[in-house]
């Protein structure tokens, strides 16, 4: 989930140390200045510091504490060391800052719960005089670099220009390729740096900017990547052996590094050395990274919540890391608004489908209507951390939506009674409570289906559990879209007061023309979900199938152990163990056959797909919807021949696509 075990690195630190102090290690020559008299030397010692930390700074970004990783350069520990070494000092400076920022970012937006040794700075300085100037610092830099390579590649009759300049290191064979393995690493690093301050910006405004920077990004990483066959070739000495684990392009090993160093700076900083990642890997990271970034700023800042909900939920299938959740969070939500810009009682209203002057109501001075707003709030931060962190807490606020929504409705009878007594006013208020009312519920049914498909995506359920979940998947869904439903009727002014359940309309929603797309394609779901849950009953009831024994505990102990939080929170309402078992204990495989709920989702999905051919996303979601719907559709026709010309079936394995529900996701 997201434990520690003991003798991980990150916690059962060691002993061993090889230095007492940072200046023990620099008196013994562990980073020297010059680094080396060799000006060749200096510069392939450079390059190889710039690739190892560029290592370290991903390790450190994967969990690890930045004293063991980023800051194991003693370079970095003692930055005005390096000021006689112009290259270094800038790509030094720019560490530093880009370091200083990013946890900033992650610690403002808390989404480092889960790798708490993130921000951790073991007294460790984060900031330094001068590092404010670091961008002045690169581009000059830089541009004495790039000097240097138009120089080199000036035609023979302009060798003149070349003695005006001073070269990087005496062999002119090898400066075109120095200069550019050097340019591509500085370039990379201004940019990077330019990307986090863009996005750090509030309301968005720097996304456009930020996007133009990571392509700049993208394209001096190829280019580094493409300068590692020069740097190998040119370096002597280079091990070929184990060169794919190694942490930086040439193979060699850095100067100026010692991951136990900090052990005695600054308790309780881990010194046991860790396995960083090599610079393939590294590199490999960033530009999952830099995608990942890019996702974020080429949203269009949608203004519904439910368009928002989809994003951030798309958006984790691709399984992001820290910085960049942390940036999404940092997007979504800022100073307490959405975007920074559209204050949370205006999403609401929207999300509840309310008329556009309700949202400067003073009903949004209530306190429970306050309160409210604090969840969403809360809820898009939840979204926005690791697959696990993210289970754990939306179990957790299920109970507090309930407890919201009984409070929101005993204020409403409390103050307004019986609707028709009141003024204009006063049934503005009734309406605005009404729709609000109707989409809490929502909104938690919502939340507990999000619960539900992150067990699958944590794998937290085994193939015999897969019958309990889906059936308990397929009640949640028919509740949301029950509630959407009645949402969207009611601001159109055409629901009416019923006391029946509308469970049993909605059975045959598709067949009515009425009924908006987004509920049919709730509908698609539903149908998959109950059809699989009788398939996977009748497999257990008919052929023994999925029916290992559980040796700690029984089923009804699981059932309780996987939906507990679900149950205090009355999700959905009056559903238990003896409701599943009698749901399924008498499913068989020709009343499945007689409702084949696997070819009413192919229906479904073919009869809405017009309704999103603006929307790549749900279109892409339909279409896995229909290839899950087609499988099980010849998985149960395939079986139920079988199962008629030989008995003995229960011995042996049937094929089904019961990883389907993994494309049961709103």
């Amino acid at each position: 989930m997201s434990a520690l075990e003991i003798m991980d690195p990150k916690m059962d630190s060691g002993i061993v140390s090889k230095y007492y102090s940072v200046d023990e290690a620099i008196e013994n020559g562990a980073a020297p200045l010059p680094i080396s008299l060799d000006k060749t030397r200096d510069v392939q010692c450079t390059i190889d510091i710039m690739d190892h930390i560029l290592a370290c700074e991903a390790t450190w970004h994967r969990g690890h504490s930045l004293a063991q990783t980023v800051f194991s350069c003693i370079y970095l520990l003692r930055p005005d060391r390096t000021s006689s070494h112009a290259l270094l000092h800038s790509y030094c400076r720019v560490i530093r800052a880009t370091c200083k920022t990013v946890v900033s970012v992650v610690s403002d937006t808390r989404t480092h719960e889960e790798e708490d040794l993130f921000t951790m700075a073991y007294g460790l300085a984060l900031s330094g005089d001068g590092d404010e100037k670091c961008l002045t610092l690169l581009n000059a830099v830089e541009e004495t670099i790039s000097r240097q390579l138009r120089a080199c590649k000036a035609q023979t009759s302009k060798k003149r220009v070349l003695e005006d300049i001073e070269p990087l290191q005496p062999n002119l064979d090898l400066e075109e390729g120095y200069c550019k393995a050097l340019l591509c690493r500085l370039r990379f690093r201004k940019h990077f740096f330019h990307v986090l301050m863009c996005m750090k910006r509030s309301q968005g405004r720097g996304l456009e900017l930020a996007r133009k920077h990571i392509a700049s990004c993208m394209s001096e990483l190829e280019s580094v990547h493409k300068s590692g066959e020069f740097l190998r070739s040119s370096s002597s000495g280079t091990c070929e052996d184990g060169i794919e684990d190694r942490t930086t392009a040439s193979g060699r090993e850095p100067i100026g590094f010692d991951p136990s160093l900090n052990s005695r700076l600054s308790a309780p900083t881990p010194p046991r050395a860790i396995k960083l990642l090599s610079w393939e890997k590294a590199l490999e990271y960033f530009v999952k990274l830099l995608h990942d970034l890019e996702v974020i700023c080429s949203y269009s800042l949608d203004p519904s919540l439910e368009g928002v909900l989809r994003f951030v939920v798309q958006f984790q299938k691709s399984q992001p890391d820290l910085i960049a959740r942390a940036h999404l969070q940092l997007l979504l939500v800022q100073d307490g608004k959405l975007y920074g810009r559209d204050p949370i009682f205006t999403v609401i209203t929207k999300a509840a489908t309310l008329p556009e002057a309700t949202k400067n109501h003073d009903i949004q001075k209530n306190e429970y209507i306050a309160q409210l707003g604090q969840l969403v709030i809360n809820l898009l931060k939840i979204l926005c951390t690791n697959a696990a962190w993210q289970r754990r807490k939306l179990g957790k606020i299920l109970q507090d939506w309930r407890v919201i929504y009984v409070q929101l409705e005993l204020e409403f009878r409390k103050q307004f009674g019986e609707v028709a007594s009141h003024s204009n006013d006063e049934h503005l208020c009734v309406k605005i409570f009404q729709h609000i009312l109707i989409w809490v519920e929502e909104q938690t049914y919502w939340i507990a289906s999000r619960f539900l498909i992150l067990g699958f995506e944590l794998e937290l359920f085994s193939p015999n559990e897969y019958c309990m979940v889906y059936w308990y998947i397929y009640g949640v869904l028919v509740k949301l879209a029950e509630k959407a439903h009645l949402r969207m009727t009611l601001s159109s002014g055409t629901a009416k007061r019923k006391g029946k359940k509308k469970k049993d309309s909605l059975k045959d929603v598709a067949i009515e023309s009425r009924i908006p797309p987004s509920i049919m394609f709730l509908q698609c779901h539903i149908c998959l979900a109950e059809g699989l849950t009788l398939m996977l009953a009748a497999l257990r009831n008919e052929l023994n199938v999925l029916q290992s024994p559980f040796l700690y505990n029984t089923e009804h102990e699981r059932f309780i152990q996987h939906f507990e939080l679900l149950q205090k929170a009355c999700i959905p309402d009056q559903v238990s163990y003896t409701s599943f078992k009698e749901s399924t204990t008498y499913a068989s495989f020709p009343t499945l056959v007689m409702y084949n709920y696997f070819k009413d989702a192919q229906r479904l999905a073919k009869e809405i797909k017009s309704s999103f051919h603006n929307d790549p996303d749900r279109l892409a979601e339909l279409r896995r919807l229909e290839q899950v719907a087609e499988h099980n559709c010849v998985a149960l026709n395939v079986i139920c021949r079988i199962a008629k010309a030989f008995e003995s079936l229960r011995c042996k394995n049937c094929n089904i696509d019961v990883s389907s529900i993994s494309f049961l996701k709103n």
